[in-house]
């Protein structure tokens, strides 16, 4: 790794970390979990944008990934893993696979990650960069992500990286209960970052993080 990268990525990390600080009030989290700075630094985000903003690609902002859609900002990446609250032996699942580089970062701190993504062209790119890249604990499927991996639940967290106009029910009924799903959730104003937990009785208890913006969740309900 060159001097040049790790300056990168260490001004990447300082931007994060900075964020976490500054949004604190409203997210309720001041400092980004030690394991979860440390993913960001094993993950090369340069490698999951395209090279028309490969210059930006240790900025901490969104960039244009093709098919309208985006690879999300590094500290929304980082603030809706940190709620995922992941342990080692968990078992993820992603809707909005995009460039892949939120299911790597998933992939270094859970055992399993499934993660579906609508435009096929994505979802082939997706898992072949990240086959290339050594994440075999990723599996990647063209899919509607509304409607859930059911034969892989259930899952210890859902992470939806789309703006959705309520939470999909079969997103809810593959969750085992205590898991925690996250999820942006229009509300007619804006976007919402939520963080839910799931209930014995099958219910989510809900809590407002964030106002966000995501390209929007496509699917029938």
């Amino acid at each position: 790794m060159s001097a040049e990268h790790e300056r990168n990525i260490e001004t990447l990390i300082r931007a994060v970390v900075r964020d976490f600080r500054e949004t604190a009030r409203t997210t309720g989290i001041a400092v980004a979990d030690p394991e979860l700075i440390d993913a960001l630094r094993r993950v090369p985000r340069d490698k999951f944008v395209p090279d028309s903003g490969s210059g930006h690609a240790w900025d901490n902002r969104a960039l244009p990934i093709g098919h309208g859609q985006t690879i999300s900002q590094p500290f929304v990446v980082a603030l809706m893993t940190q709620l995922l609250e992941l342990q080692p032996g968990h078992r993820v699942l992603e809707i909005g696979t995009g460039s892949g580089y939120q299911a790597a970062i998933l992939a270094e701190l859970a055992e399993e990650v499934y993660s579906i993504e609508v435009v096929p062209e994505l979802a082939a790119a997706a898992s072949a960069r990240l086959d290339r890249l050594g994440y075999r604990n990723v599996q990647v499927r063209t899919g509607n992500g509304r409607d859930g991996w059911p034969e892989a639940a259930p899952f210890d967290a859902v992470i939806v990286t789309a703006g959705a106009d309520s939470i999909p029910k079969a997103l809810v009924e593959q969750l085992r209960t205590g898991g925690r799903l996250v999820i942006p959730v229009d509300t007619g104003w804006g976007q919402d970052l939520r963080v839910c937990v799931k209930e014995e009785d099958g219910s989510l208890r809900e809590r407002s993080v964030l106002p966000v913006i995501f390209v929007p969740l496509v699917g029938g309900r």
